[in-house]
């Protein structure tokens, strides 16, 4: 169906107002959400003129789309984030549940607990964060549990706890805690969490002063440990501003399709803290950018004091934009401070370099303008829009520094974000060449000419019940997921693993021989000499095939142990740490993980029809009718007699239902998936 048509009408009515565009596919599916400045410059755009790859991937999987109008910037901002939240479109830049941030968090109860936790509630509990990863969280939660003396325990326990004997807990389940306690405890971990934490080593410097001079040596040497411990866990705090306040500073960098973003934690005007995280993102760079930056606040309660945003970032890592052109001031006084244990990103590392600290010139000041103007020509927010829209929303201070030291710290998180970004493409061009070179190295072992295709083969049973198998291939030594194939076992009876293997390989090659579809350069089989012997004879005797065919034996800990090739079975020496036998055990895992996921699935299948199957009175349409209204097992057993009646299902059978199942084990889950070859 032509659908150019209906867009070229729909851009005729678009309005010079701001809003949110909404992408839809082929099966009216949202797999992008946009904000503009100008709806009809913006959403223009992508159907005029020439995309980089990535958003042509996108443009060309558009065949309709809604807007939504705005009064402001600021409300555009916001709606695209709810719309992102709720429809979660494909080419979207997503802050997934995996990737929110862990809090340190003061419950709010009678006698209140310290804990590490991902999720923020409106349970007028005290937030303290985002910090960049859990071990950050808890290595800060550990040395606050030595120095302040709150609960520690779930539930309430019947007498005091070695917390108490450590003078770690003030042990409310024995005796009265009043308010007061509390609050001053929580008043000082609000200070240290906060930044305060030299004036709270001051104090402990003070208290192991007075308890050495009065003899309490060993009172001394727990204030002098909780001294060290502060000194361990602020260590990385080398970079400070003149004033105390609290900002986050963002920093990003684009290339080949790829975003990275880095914050920057100031605390109290010192640098904590960083996180760093790396997406593929298919829309404008910017707008993109923004996106990240709104959905990271719309569930962050531990907001800063002030926001400092990066301009426009050209693409490429070659030449640094004028947007950081003060990165290594900053940088080289952060003098790689920054661990990169601090990073969920592999690869990260601090930048340094000199750059000069001069502000910037008549030619960058001309160069922002034309951006900016070019960015408004298309209808999108720009740098300066974006951080008035964000600061109307948050309340509090956004902004897009032109000189100076904020400037220079935005810079750096931008050369930072740079750095993370050229490493990560090193990482994997590193990666893609070991793996292309053990595919290579291997053949060589062999004594094949070349190996770049490799189809592995398992089977998966329980004492013969639902029989299957699996195949996945393997191309310069990575998975080709798209050309894995599942097989249900058809002629075999019982747990009869060669007949097995030799049903999956005629199936398998009579169908490349068929279709004319590639054959391997290898076929593995998950066996020995029985298994390798089954394949050979199949593809040699019926099929006129002559792959070479090897297999891969465990050990008595189900780990990949040897490689033995041809129909002798001869063992082939590789050493167990090297790059080959690495491959082969990949292999092996990959198709193991395939064929027994397979199994589960039909295993939970037969296990569900068979249990509604045996009910007197429910057949093939009502089983289907139950399963698909409660959508599983377990939900049918949970149900009341009420529940059946929307089914025409009355009170006695669904009685005799629900005792059935009762009565019965839990179904194992089933795992699905979507590539199928019966």
């Amino acid at each position: 169906m032509d659908y150019s048509d209906n867009i070229r009408n729909k851009l005729a009515l678009l309005p010079d107002l701001p809003g949110c565009y909404l992408m839809k596919n082929e099966e009216g599916t949202i797999i992008y959400v946009g904000k503009a400045k100008v709806l009809k410059n913006r959403v223009r755009s992508y159907f005029t003129g020439s995309h980089n790859g990535k958003t042509q991937r996108l443009v060309a999987n558009i065949v309709d789309f809604e807007y939504i109008v705005t009064s402001s910037n600021m409300e555009a901002l916001i709606l695209e984030c709810n719309l992102i939240k709720k429809h979660m479109p494909r080419y979207n830049v997503l802050l997934k549940d995996d990737k929110t941030f862990p809090y340190l968090k003061i419950t709010n109860e009678a006698h209140p607990r310290l804990e590490v936790t991902r999720r923020v509630l409106k349970d007028k509990a005290k937030y303290f964060g985002p910090y960049p990863n859990s071990y950050a969280a808890q290595q800060t939660k550990k040395l606050l549990d030595r120095m302040y003396p709150l609960r520690k325990c779930g539930v309430m326990p019947k007498e005091v706890c070695l917390y108490y004997h450590m003078g770690q807990c003030l042990a409310p389940c024995e005796k009265e805690v009043p308010k007061s306690a509390y609050d001053e405890i929580i008043r000082d971990i609000s200070a240290f969490l906060s930044g305060g934490h030299e004036a709270v080593k001051k104090d402990l410097q003070q208290k192991m002063q007075e308890a050495a001079e009065e003899l309490y040596f060993e009172r001394a040497k727990e204030l002098r440990d909780q001294i060290m411990h502060i000194d361990a866990l602020m260590e990385k705090q080398k970079i400070n501003t003149a004033d105390t306040k609290d900002r986050d500073v963002f920093g990003y960098a684009v290339d080949k399709g790829w975003m990275c973003v880095q914050i920057l934690y100031m605390r109290q005007g010192k640098m904590i803290q960083r996180h760093s995280s790396v997406f593929p993102f298919y829309g404008e760079a910017y707008s993109d950018f923004m996106s990240y930056v709104t959905q990271y606040y719309s569930e962050n309660p531990a907001l800063p004091q002030e926001i400092l945003l990066p301009e426009l970032v050209s693409e490429g890592t070659e030449k640094p934009s004028a947007a950081s052109a003060g990165a290594a001031v900053a940088a080289s006084r952060l003098a790689a401070a920054v661990d990169d244990e601090d990073s969920e990103e592999a690869g990260e590392s601090a930048a340094a370099g000199n750059v000069s600290e001069q502000a910037g010139t008549a030619e960058d000041a001309a160069a922002r303008e034309a951006a900016a103007a070019e960015a408004t020509a298309v209808g999108l927010v720009d740098p300066a829009g974006g951080a008035a829209a964000l600061q109307e929303w948050l309340g509090l201070k956004v902004l897009v520094p032109q000189r100076g030291l904020k400037k220079q710290m935005v810079g750096m998180a931008c050369q930072n974000s740079r750095v993370a970004l050229d490493e990560k493409f090193r990482l994997i061009e590193r990666d893609e060449e070991r793996t292309s070179g053990a595919a290579f190295s291997l053949g060589q072992s062999l004594g094949l000419e070349s190996l770049n295709r490799i189809e592995a083969f398992d089977n998966s049973n329980i004492q013969g019940a639902n029989p299957v198998s699996a195949m996945v291939v393997f191309i310069d030594g990575k998975p080709a997921r798209k050309e894995y194939r599942k097989y249900k076992v058809r002629t075999v009876q019982g747990p009869d693993d060669y007949e097995t293997m030799r049903e999956v390989i005629r199936r398998r090659y009579e169908r490349v021989l068929k279709e004319d579809l590639p054959q391997p350069d290898l076929i593995v089989v998950d066996g020995g000499k029985g298994q390798i012997s089954s394949a050979i004879d199949i593809l040699q005797n019926e099929l006129g095939l002559y792959i070479p065919v090897c297999g891969l034996v465990k050990d008595d800990k189900h780990k990949t142990a040897q490689l033995l090739i041809g129909d002798s079975a001869e063992p082939v020496p590789l050493a167990r740490d090297s790059q080959e036998f690495y491959l082969l055990q990949r292999i092996q895992d990959e198709v193991h993980r395939f064929a027994i996921t397979f199994h589960r699935e039909q295993r939970g299948k037969s296990m569900v029809t068979s249990k509604l199957d045996s009910i007197p009175g429910i057949g093939e349409k009502r089983r289907k009718a139950l399963l698909k209204h409660f959508g599983s097992l377990k939900k049918i057993k949970e149900a009341s007699i009420e529940d059946f009646r929307v089914l025409s299902i009355g009170e006695k059978l669904a009685g005799q239902i629900l005792a059935a199942l009762n009565d019965e084990e839990p179904a194992v889950e089933a795992v699905s998936h979507s590539e199928d070859e019966a």
